[in-house]
């Protein structure tokens, strides 16, 4: 029998993803910390397919002495700012500690363990910790061909990030931990997560963690599978949300500007003024651009023809998409994202 309460909730925002749930919930109740420590809260944005189903058949199946506590919530405001708003609204007492997830990652058994560890060691250091987050890979074992090109393209130093995609080794601070663990009591300080931000919530929650004192860190040992798009138009618009998102996100934190997201977009403004000035001169930024381009898919020849002509075709519409969607940030609204549809 359950003599305490978990002091673990992980929050897990859903909408249609009848493809990946069960996988991503057998992975988080089959883990190595206790049960007892740990459970599961999913909140339903209204799906339209098997997603509420699914979850339903495993809390039927589930051994109360063996699993963790798995609870499903509608989502009525449907967005995942608005569920993890929910989820502190729901948390039992007992809980300290909340983790994000979504419905399409995966992690090891011991991936709770492990965050739980790490915690522990850099409180004992730095007691004002609000967050840990941990690296985000690609799930090279379900890959079909278009995922594995595009994992290859957040690999490469072109297409890779400070963000949620960010490839490290060395654990220590960081302004933007992935799939982060928080503080119960340092979420509530800053009020939760801004509704508005549909996209990059968790930017702006970490912009503001920080500017209330909290330190934020990453650990590189816990791993989340995630899977990648499956097309290049659903790249596309992921690329375009992301650089959306980021205009709205500067435009109330300018600190959180990092100069290597903008490069592109000085691409472009410096190839319009060539063109003005002197159109001769205006190819050399378009053939320099090129050749890195190409010379990105060359290092990945190995991997065969169809990696060296996608990485750089990748890499190309995750330049212009997020670009586009800097510049669309400036004159537009929030919507609902499209780029998993």
């Amino acid at each position: 029998m359950r003599t305490q309460g978990p002091w673990l909730a992980t929050v897990l925002p859903v909408l249609n993803e009848e493809a990946h749930i069960e996988a991503c919930l057998r992975s988080l109740l089959d883990q190595s910390l206790p049960s007892t420590e740990h459970m599961i809260m999913v909140f339903d944005g209204g799906s339209s397919d098997a997603t509420q189903e699914i979850i339903r058949s495993i809390q039927e199946g589930l051994d109360k002495e063996k699993h963790p506590i798995l609870q499903l919530y509608d989502n009525p405001d449907r967005f995942v700012p608005h569920a993890r708003n929910l989820a502190l609204k729901h948390l039992p007492d007992s809980v300290t500690h909340v983790l994000e997830f979504n419905g399409h990652i995966e992690v090891y058994s011991n991936h709770l363990e492990q965050l739980k560890s790490a915690w522990n060691r850099l409180e004992s250091a730095h007691p004002n910790i609000g967050g840990l987050g941990c690296r985000v890979i690609g799930d090279e074992k379900q890959q079909g061909k278009i995922e594995s090109i595009l994992d290859s393209t957040l690999k490469s130093p072109l297409g890779g990030s400070n963000g949620q995609f960010a490839i490290f080794d060395q654990e220590g601070p960081t302004n933007v931990p992935a799939f982060a663990l928080h503080l119960r009591s340092a979420l509530e300080a800053v009020n939760g997560w801004d509704e508005s931000f549909l996209t990059s919530q968790d930017s702006d929650l970490s912009m503001r963690m920080l500017n209330a004192g909290y330190q934020l860190f990453r650990t590189p040992k816990p791993l989340v599978k995630m899977r990648r798009r499956t097309s290049f138009r659903s790249w596309f618009l992921m690329s375009h949300r992301y650089g959306f998102w980021r205009t709205k996100v500067l435009l109330k934190h300018p600190q959180r500007f990092v100069l290597r997201e903008f490069l592109p977009l000085i691409g472009l403004f410096a190839t319009t003024l060539l063109l003005m000035i002197s159109p001769d001169l205006a190819f050399v930024p378009l053939i320099a651009y090129g050749g890195v381009l190409l010379l990105s898919g060359l290092a990945h020849f190995k991997k065969g023809i169809s990696h060296a002509l996608g990485v750089p075709f990748s890499l190309f519409l995750l330049h212009t998409g997020f670009t586009l969607g800097l510049i669309d940030g400036c004159v537009r609204k929030g919507r609902a994202s499209r780029d998993r549809s």
